[in-house]
């Protein structure tokens, strides 16, 4: 499974469905849980309590009460609930997990997920109430409640009683057996979810941060010197390379470079404009770590205890071995690193719009890029706006994966806090998102004044930008044309304009 296949199913795209290996991969485990049953040993939430309680052994009539039990009691989420594709992701990396065949559950477990996908119904799903250990146990418990019949979900649009929407979509809920409620809320598959979902749109904005740069580079006459390959080439870290290979080609066969010639031009610029590689390069290659995390993680089995049958001979026993997958220190830095690289991208880019607004700093620009400078303040307030929304970044960028508070009578006693990680990332995202819009609004209207067209690229992506994001006259209420701004960087922006322009690896 990929990052690309949990965003295609998140927005309802294509039909889920297990294939005849994972069945048989998990008819083999179901067996061996059975088996397992039958014997005297204590297997952890096989025939025991969990958490603090793993000590406490349950008897044979009390097996199944227990996991319906573990559903209702771990359904303690609260806050705003989770966006609709979230939770559509969630529940396509669960049933990933449950079709590998070490969880001990019945097929038919993993396919009521996949039928809730295929018929549009999407459980509501609470925000808050996740530790990240063991994993995202109360987001998922209100996942597996859907499942029994209980709690409530959307259903084309409706939000209902989940008995309602399986009804309306001929389905029936399902009874729980031995070992199945602990194996749908054990994993990280929520901030999981969060973390793919915001990976592609982050991927999207790092083009979007590259096109509005060069834009700010050719309203203010950057020099592109600090782009020579070689010195990219004596410090070749990926996402540096990418970046300036990248705004070369967007800077290529510049008209206003031209006019300019040598005659005033500057050795060097200014940090937002000569490190730009070094900046945007470095949040890259943090998208490309966090890419290659999530991959592992959504091919993982992060259940507990996991159920190994022998591959030699599948009639010998089993081992069904306690242990800590479904921790989410793994996917916590990386949520983190994340909010980190963003803070970044949307903290220069911010620099890049005051430059052009400041009449001390822009080459000439009119003060705030106003037609009338003192009658009309511009964009003056744009640039108070981005930097009201880094200084909220700098906030979300502090780690919560450093703030561990111990759980379950101090058996879970250092758990990841990654669901807040995510959380905090997709507040920040969108911040970033906007932030860099500001900087495209700002660095167009720049260009307008300069009278002169841009290089051929540029004035292509300018004017697609200009479809949704018209040019004005005169001050004007700004907030619509920046949510305009961000909703286009959103909707794709420039990155597949862009990207083409380079080799991604």
């Amino acid at each position: 499974m990929t990052v690309e296949d949990v965003v295609a199913v998140a927005c309802g795209q294509g039909r889920v469905e297990i294939s005849p290996a994972a069945m048989a991969a998990m008819i083999a485990s179901r067996r061996s849980v059975e088996a397992a049953m039958s014997g005297n040993q204590p297997v952890y939430a096989l025939n025991t309590g969990v958490g603090l309680l793993a000590n406490i052994r349950l008897d044979e009539d009390e097996l199944e009460q227990m996991q319906i039990n573990l559903v209702r009691s771990h359904c303690c989420g609260v806050g705003e609930p989770l966006f609709r594709d979230v939770v559509r992701g969630m529940m396509l990396i669960r049933a990933n997990v449950l079709a590998k065949g070490l969880s001990g559950i019945r097929p038919v477990v993993a396919e009521r997920i996949c039928d809730l996908l295929n018929h549009d119904i999407t459980p509501v799903v609470p925000s808050r109430g996740s530790v990240g250990a063991s994993g995202d146990l109360a987001p998922l418990a209100h996942m597996a409640l859907v499942l029994i019949g209980e709690g409530s979900a959307e259903y084309r649009g409706e939000v209902l009683p989940a008995v309602e929407c399986l009804e309306r979509a001929g389905l029936d809920p399902i009874k729980l057996l031995a070992k199945e409620g602990i194996s749908l809320l054990n994993g990280t598959q929520a901030m999981l979810s969060i973390g793919c979902l915001e990976l592609v749109r982050l991927e999207a904005l790092f083009y979007s941060a590259q096109t509005a740069a060069a834009f700010s580079m050719e309203a203010l006459g950057g020099t592109p010197v600090a782009l020579d390959a070689r010195l990219h080439d004596a410090r070749p870290h990926a996402g540096q390379r990418l970046s300036a290979q990248h705004l070369l080609a967007l800077l290529e066969d510049s008209p206003i470079r031209r006019t300019q010639g040598t005659r005033g031009a500057r050795i060097q610029d200014a940090y937002c404009l000569r490190c730009i590689p070094q900046v945007h390069g470095a949040a890259w290659d943090t998208f490309a770590e966090a890419r290659r995390v999530f991959t592992i993680e959504l091919n993982a089995a992060t259940d507990n205890p996991l159920v190994f049958v022998n591959e030699r001979d599948p009639e010998l026993p089993s081992q069904i071995v306690s242990g800590g997958n479904f921790h989410g220190a793994p996917l916590a830095l990386a949520l983190d690193y994340l909010a980190i690289a963003i803070y970044q991208l949307a903290g220069i880019s911010e620099r890049r719009t005051e430059r052009l607004l400041n009449p001390t700093l822009n080459e000439e620009l009119p003060a705030f890029l106003a037609d009338r400078p003192g009658v009309e303040s511009g964009l003056m307030m744009a640039q108070v706006t981005a930097a009201a929304l880094v200084a909220e970044m700098r906030v979300l960028a502090g780690p919560a994966s450093v703030g561990s508070i111990p759980t379950s009578g101090n058996q879970e006693d250092f758990v990841s806090m990654g669901m807040t990680s995510a959380l905090k990332l997709q507040q920040s995202a969108r911040l970033a998102e906007m932030v860099v819009a500001i900087e495209v609004l700002a660095a167009t209207r720049a260009l307008d004044f300069r009278r002169q067209r841009t290089t051929p690229v540029l004035e292509a992506a300018k004017a697609a930008f200009r479809e949704s994001v018209p040019a004005w006259k005169e001050d004007q209420v700004l907030s619509g044309p920046m949510q305009g701004a961000a909703d286009f960087l959103a909707a794709d922006g420039f990155r597949t304009r862009s990207r083409s322009l380079v080799e991604v690896h």
